[in-house]
């Protein structure tokens, strides 16, 4: 958002439901803009409730928050309560031209409730996108079709993959092969030999970190289409490392405690 392919943004509103992701997602990114010379008065933090369905106060605080077109608003809006922010950001004559939402918790799923084409636009930051064009993810996608069809799931064939349905399917994938690995069910023997694991998932090759546990995954930039689809603008070059505790809220020589790396 920063750069000037994201507009140049130097004013931002963080926008989350009240539980400790968006708490904790906004407490590095609050640290990150700081560091990177944001001034405190540039940064708005706010936190709704969950089921939280009226946001016409807080819209038209965004609205004179990025009067000036130079804001963008990072949004950690759990759950339903999208829905309704969306739709009063629309309401409001917002645009993702005007102030762009960066969400980390609207997918594909999200959308099919949503009126996606007031919402062009606007941007997703996922691991993987159903708009993945490789010919693996095309068979996980209509796998996954044939499979909300043929059991008779609501919306069937119309029904969509998304960033944490990959991560539901994977994951499996990855337990077995660590007990393939492990020759044993035995959580003591599984929970080592899943360190290191590479693996092909529907969006591409992943490997679980050799120390903690959490994913080495691409990272890509989405905007919203109007069939509810995302445009892949942007991505990492290869997988990053997922760190457990940010370098922004803590020192290299605290995280080694933390972590017991040596």
């Amino acid at each position: 958002m920063m750069s000037k392919e994201g507009g140049s943004r130097t004013k931002f509103y963080l926008l989350g439901t009240d539980y400790v992701f968006p708490r904790t997602a906004n407490k590095v990114l609050k640290a990150f803009l700081l560091a990177k010379g944001v001034p405190p008065a540039n940064i708005a933090e706010e936190y709704t409730p969950f089921g939280h369905s009226d946001y016409q106060t807080i819209v038209a605080k965004v609205k004179d928050f990025a009067k000036d077109g130079d804001a963008c608003v990072l949004s950690t809006i759990n759950g339903d309560s999208n829905v309704p922010f969306y739709k009063e950001f629309a309401n409001q004559g917002l645009t993702a031209e005007k102030c762009p939402i960066m969400a980390f918790s609207v997918a594909e799923d999200e959308l099919r409730s949503m009126e996606t084409e007031k919402l062009v636009g606007h941007l997703a930051a996922w691991n993987y996108f159903q708009s993945i064009d490789t010919p693996e993810n095309k068979i996980f996608v209509a796998n996954f079709k044939k499979f909300c069809a043929s059991h008779a799931l609501p919306g069937g064939e119309n029904r969509v993959t998304d960033d944490p349905i990959e991560a539901a399917y994977f994951g499996v994938y990855v337990w077995k092969a660590a007990v393939e690995k492990a020759g044993s069910f035995n959580i003591e023997k599984v929970i080592p030999a899943v360190l290191g694991l590479e693996f092909d998932a529907p969006g591409g090759k992943k490997k679980m970190d050799v120390l903690n546990h959490h994913t080495w995954k691409p990272v890509l930039i989405g905007s919203i289409k109007a069939d509810g689809q995302f445009d892949i603008i942007w991505k990492t070059p290869g997988l990053v490392h997922p760190d457990s505790f940010s370098t922004y809220l803590h020192s290299p020589a605290e995280i080694k405690t933390l972590t017991g790396a040596k």
